[in-house]
This record gives C-alpha cells, structure tokens and sequence, in this order.
C-alpha cells in the first residue's frame, strides 16, 4: 500500500511539474496570430547602440518586420523587410511561453527550418514578457555592453 501511495505521489508531482500554468496558457493564446514589431529601443544606459538581435540582423532591420505565431503547433515565423542594410526573407521559429525560476513569464524560441527541424543545435532566445495585451506586446532581452547591463525593448502591435 505504502508503494502505491508513493507512487501516486510521485505521479502527481510529476504531471503538475509538467503542466503550465493558466498565465501562460492565456498568453499563448493572446501571442498566437499576426504581428508587427514597430520598435527596438535600448534602455537602463546612456548613449546610442547599434546591436545584432538574434545572431540574424542590425536592430534596425527588426523594426516593421512581420512576427506569426501559431499557438496550436508552437511554430510561426518572422520577415525582415528588404533594404540596403539587412538581408530580408522569412526565418522560421518554434516557440513557447514559459515562467523562469524567477517566476517572470518569458517567450522562447529557436530556429527551424520549413519542415520544422531544428537547424540551432537546441540553442534559442528567451525575451521577458514585461506586457501584454490582445493589441500590444512589450518583450526585453538583457545584455551587458562593455560591463553593464543594456536592455533590448522589442514593441509589438498586433495585426
């Protein structure tokens, strides 16, 4: 009796450890569709940046790029517009929602190809979820530049 207890137990730790929670259901469900990012902003330094996001392209090719999120496979993509600085087309993505061991809610994701493979060795990008609501999202990203920490604003609308 004692080992069936135990192993319900263990059971229901695991499932309820598995689980998400209803916040991030939710914020899958508000993230999931079309989305254009208008801004990339730094903050908490002085001074002007010029970064690389996502080892893809310069902050400013980033800005009106086309974000789809498709909520019921995890998968979506984003388009960088064409221009003189930044090499366009589509990078495909299989994200997630999830809350850190900080407890702070963050979107997750890495590269795939069209046949949803992972082309990045397991390796991705976590952006905190600072807001969100059904029109707008709001994501950062921390770096340090030259020793100090520099926020990455990403703000998005929906479309």
């Amino acid at each position: 009796m004692k080992k069936i207890i135990a192993l319900g137990f263990f059971a229901a730790v695991l499932f309820s450890s598995c689980s998400t929670t209803k916040a991030v259901r939710e914020q899958r469900k508000t993230i999931n569709g079309d989305w254009v990012l208008n801004h990339v902003s730094f903050a908490n330094q002085e001074g002007s940046f010029k970064s690389v996001l996502f080892n893809d392209a310069q902050d400013i090719c980033f800005e009106g790029s086309t974000w789809n999120f498709i909520n019921n496979n995890s998968t979506g993509t984003y388009t960088i517009n064409p221009s003189s600085l930044c090499s366009s087309g589509t990078r495909y993505i299989r994200w997630s929602v999830i809350e850190n061991e900080m407890g702070k809610d963050q979107l997750q994701f890495k590269f795939i190809d069209e046949k949803k493979k992972d082309v990045s060795n397991g390796y991705g990008y976590r952006l905190d979820i600072n807001n969100i609501t059904p029109t707008t999202m709001e994501l950062a990203s921390q770096v340090i530049t030259d020793g100090a920490p520099v926020s990455v604003i990403y703000e998005f609308v929906k479309q």
